[in-house]
């Protein structure tokens, strides 16, 4: 069996609805804007580099997320923690209950220690903001 190699090449759309000078020969791509400058933030200070994405940085984001949702974090923009979304809170203390299953005795000790207290912390506040809301 011979293997041929392929060339990759690239494709070229041709619009070919009439229109008022319409050629068969494919225009010539447009350059892509050039970027705008971002707005600041308002504190004034350009927002940094995105944080490396790694195990801790995603069990952070669902705990900063549960926290928000229990009325436990305040609003960037008010300032003023929202009503607590027990529905969404429980959603995210599940997502990391589902993280924890998929990766048992796949962490090392400090992440499997960081991931049972995020979880104990927020089973724990869950309870605490349901009672109150109750009361």
């Amino acid at each position: 069996m011979t293997s041929e190699r392929s060339e990759e090449k690239g494709f070229v759309v041709v619009d070919r609805r009439a229109s008022a000078g319409a050629t068969d020969e494919p225009e010539q791509p447009e350059k892509p804007p050039a970027e705008e400058p971002q707005p600041e933030s308002q504190s004034g200070a350009r927002p940094g580099p995105a944080p490396s994405v790694d195990f801790a940085t995603l069990v952070q984001s669902f705990f900063v997320t549960a926290l928000h949702h229990l009325g436990l974090v305040a609003d960037r923009e008010g300032g003023q923690p929202p009503e607590p979304n027990l529905p969404a809170a429980r959603q995210n203390i599940e997502i990391l209950e589902v993280l924890q299953a998929k990766t048992r005795g796949n962490l090392d000790s400090d992440e499997q220690r960081m991931l049972d207290g995020v979880l104990y912390e927020l089973r724990m506040r869950f309870v605490e903001v349901s009672r109150n809301r109750r009361a």
